[in-house]
């Protein structure tokens, strides 16, 4: 396996995991103060980016 095919692999099933990971957490933040759920929000939907960035990078190696 070539490691774009892999990275490939690896970032489809860590988004997957990551999401179902967000999912469960937002169990305990909704119904919580709007700031508070508006933070989570946005930085759950940012912080998938870096460990994506880095994925790119080392599959294009």
């Amino acid at each position: 396996m070539s490691r774009a095919n892999a990275a490939t692999l690896i970032g489809i099933l860590g988004f997957a995991a990551y999401v179902v990971a967000v999912m469960l957490l937002a169990d305990f933040v909704i119904g919580t103060h709007w700031f508070v759920e508006f933070v989570f929000f946005a930085v759950a939907g940012i912080v998938w980016v870096w460990p994506a960035k880095w994925l790119m990078f080392w599959g294009a190696r």
